[in-house]
């Protein structure tokens, strides 16, 4: 086993005998960690699993949403949800043709009606809060009927409009009787601490005002004194753009004109390419555009009027398109948790888009695993990215430093260490496969490590996550991986297969362990007291 071999080199070859005559050199990469558990701590708050995104609003009343909602709640206890489509029609929010009497308004006023009906959005946000889970309120689309342009529908699969209001007055109208409502039903203890942000990637074609910035400027200024004047309590922010965009324009405007912010948000994905996010020719790798994109978001508001606002990073993954490849592998440990090691202290939270794959925006899902957005496939089954998000969540809340580029140390509440290691590499396979990773940039990588002020002998749980372990893809290649609908007994097997690989129980040696991480894998450690 690669987990037990002792390397001593810093690079040496593994000879596996493949058969009578065929020889394998498989290079291994060694890095020694020296860690002392007395050693100084920072704060180390999980920005990464405070938020996830979700398909569209309508979505959170099916019950696999829900039973999806739960798992990840379970798994993180993330404490809020974004998605997009409140205001969409199939909610029916607003529809001034089908008004709806107030039974409970004074006789005097019993005939008047309203053009507002928040059943679905009551029974959306129950649903969220009777699970531990506040809403992280998008405030969009355009309602048809409030739209300028009823024929602006984006290409996504459910149409939003993502016209401007055809007259301002409606839509003040409409967010204050939302925002009024929301506080009347939950409280405002409840209703201040929810985000409320304006709109969805205006800068790009969810977003059909003209000129795209300033009338999207004008959106923002409008709701944001809307929500205001419900109460001063409720936090609303934006500009909510893809790549990373407009944050100092933004600010530069709502200082000029003295309109209320109280975050900034803005998405990233880690595939974008340099000249969106940066107007440069680099070629930025995929393990570090979000850091950089972070870090630029973080200095700009650093520079601006407002350099305390917080932070939000309301969209991110590892990929915007259906790469199966990515978003379905384990490859995703590594790269996550190396992005929590570069962007910690530069962000107040990062909403992983998204929880699930109940989600639709580019139709019904025909398949599991089609490189979805979500930790877990349709059908309820686990993906690696699941018992990723798992592992990581048992990382302490207070870090401590290390110089390595391929480990996160940090001590827990109850004194204990727990250490991420992992072994990234760029992801293997195209379109609709995926494949072990292969060649040089997939050695295993070899942990030599040395503690100090811990018990010589301490025992060691650790859990991994890699091709051979909490992979749900092992054994759906195994079955040939079918296509269309699965039966039920596949559901059943795979659903098994995506859980967690049981943990390893280890001891130190003399204040040592040696551990071998494979390429795209990530092993989390906790050492007893």
């Amino acid at each position: 086993m690669l987990t037990s071999l002792k390397v001593r080199n810093v690079a040496m070859g593994l000879v596996l005998f493949m058969g009578a005559s065929c020889i394998t050199t498989i290079a291994v990469a060694q890095e020694k960690i020296s860690i002392d558990a007395k050693a100084s701590t920072t704060p180390f708050p999980h920005f990464w699993e405070q938020t996830f995104g979700s398909g569209r609003a309508i979505l959170a009343l099916r019950d696999d949403y829900r039973k999806d909602l739960r798992t990840v709640k379970e798994a993180t206890n993330f404490q809020s949800v974004r998605f997009h489509g409140i205001f969409n029609d199939d909610v029916g929010l607003y529809d001034p043709d089908r008004q709806t009497k107030n039974p409970g308004l004074a006789a005097e006023a019993a005939n008047d009606a309203s053009v507002y009906n928040f059943s679905y959005v009551d029974e959306i946000y129950d649903g969220l809060l009777d699970n531990g889970v506040q809403p992280f309120v998008e405030l969009s689309f355009m309602p048809k009927k409030m739209a300028s342009d009823p024929a602006a529908l984006h290409a996504f699969w459910y149409h939003p409009n993502v016209s401007p209001p055809k007259d301002y007055k409606l839509w003040d109208d409409m967010i204050r009787a939302f925002a009024q409502h929301l506080v009347d039903r939950y409280g405002i203890e409840e209703v201040s601490k929810w985000k409320f942000e304006v709109w969805n990637e205006p800068n790009l074609d969810f977003w059909m005002g003209d000129p795209k910035q300033d009338s999207y400027f004008k959106l923002y200024d409008h709701t944001a004194r809307d929500i205001k004047s419900v109460s001063p309590r409720l936090q609303i922010g934006g500009p909510s753009t893809a790549q990373a965009a407009w944050v100092a324009p933004f600010l530069a405007h709502v200082k000029a004109e003295n309109v209320p912010v109280d975050f900034v948000s803005t998405h990233v994905y880690a595939n974008d390419n340099a000249m969106d996010v940066f107007k440069t020719h680099e070629d930025i790798p995929r393990e570090t555009m979000v850091y950089r994109s972070v870090k630029k978001v973080h200095d700009e508001i650093a520079a601006s009027a407002f350099p305390h606002l917080p932070l939000i990073f309301s969209e991110y993954n590892a990929s915007y398109a259906n790469e199966p490849n990515v978003t379905d592998t384990p490859y995703i440990g590594p790269w996550l948790a190396n992005n929590i090691r570069l962007c910690d202290g530069l962000t107040e939270s990062m909403s992983y888009w998204s929880f699930s794959d109940v989600f639709e925006e580019q139709g019904v899902v025909r398949s599991p695993f089609y490189g979805g957005f979500g930790l877990i496939a349709a059908d309820d089954i686990p993906k690696a990215s699941l018992n990723v998000f798992r592992a990581l969540h048992k990382l302490g809340e207070r870090r401590i430093a290390s110089s390595s580029k391929s480990a996160l140390v940090t001590e827990d509440a109850a004194g204990k260490l727990v250490v991420a290691l992992w072994d990234y590499a760029p992801p293997t396979g195209t379109g609709a496969t995926y494949t072990m990773p292969k060649g040089p940039a997939a050695a295993p990588k070899s942990f030599d490590l040395s503690f100090e002020h811990v018990a010589a002998n301490a025992a060691v749980e650790v859990l991994r996550i890699d091709d051979d372990h909490s992979n749900v893809l092992k054994a759906f290649n195994a079955m040939g991986r079918p296509t269309g609908s699965l039966t039920r007994d596949q559901i059943k097997q795979l659903r098994a297969a995506g859980q967690m690989s049981p943990a390893e129980h280890l001891h130190l040696d003399h204040g040592k362990l040696q551990l071998t991480v494979p390429a795209h894998g990530l092993a989390v450690l906790t050492l007893g007291r």
